[in-house]
């Protein structure tokens, strides 16, 4: 799953690279940028974001504020990640999947559409959902990582691949 979103990401990033210089070719050589450039590179920066952040839950390389974690008892490192996992997945459903389904919905019933490349602005919010999906399937596989860790090691450092 993770192999698969990083290929999606690499060629997100690469289109973007690619808009990016045309969009400063069109500009600065032939006088006039293209109308679309701008635009695809922001929805394509967005679905980046959105999509790497999942990445980043599926590798654990994102931030963790464990300072005061590690003050407390070994015995409670277990519970606060079980509970610090429980919030990230509340917040992933309500926000990334309902929220964000919801967004696509209203979105596509309105029928908006995009300025410059005429496309349905439900597809271009469409990444809430979807980072939303691999981020409820990250943390639970986190969570139950945790949960099957012995005690003192619920919350120690983990080595990035």
């Amino acid at each position: 799953m993770t192999a698969a979103l990083n290929a999606v990401l690499i060629v997100a990033v690469g289109l973007l690279v690619l808009d990016v210089v045309w969009g400063v070719f069109t500009r600065y050589i032939m006088g006039e940028q293209a109308k679309w450039t701008e635009e695809l590179a922001r929805f394509l920066l967005v679905w980046v974001a959105l999509l790497g952040s999942a990445v980043a839950f599926g590798t654990k390389a994102h931030l963790g504020v464990d300072f005061f974690i590690h003050k407390l008892h070994p015995d409670m490192h277990k519970v606060m990640g079980v509970a610090a996992h429980l919030i990230t997945l509340f917040f992933a459903g309500a926000i990334f999947l309902y929220g964000g389904s919801r967004f696509v919905i209203d979105a596509l019933n309105m029928e908006q559409m995009t300025p410059a490349l005429g496309w349905k602005m439900g597809y271009v919010y469409l990444a809430l959902p979807i980072a939303g999906v691999f981020m409820v399937l990250y943390t639970l596989e986190n969570l139950a990582e945790t949960l099957a860790a012995r005690p003192h090691d619920a919350n120690a450092p983990e080595e990035v691949a």
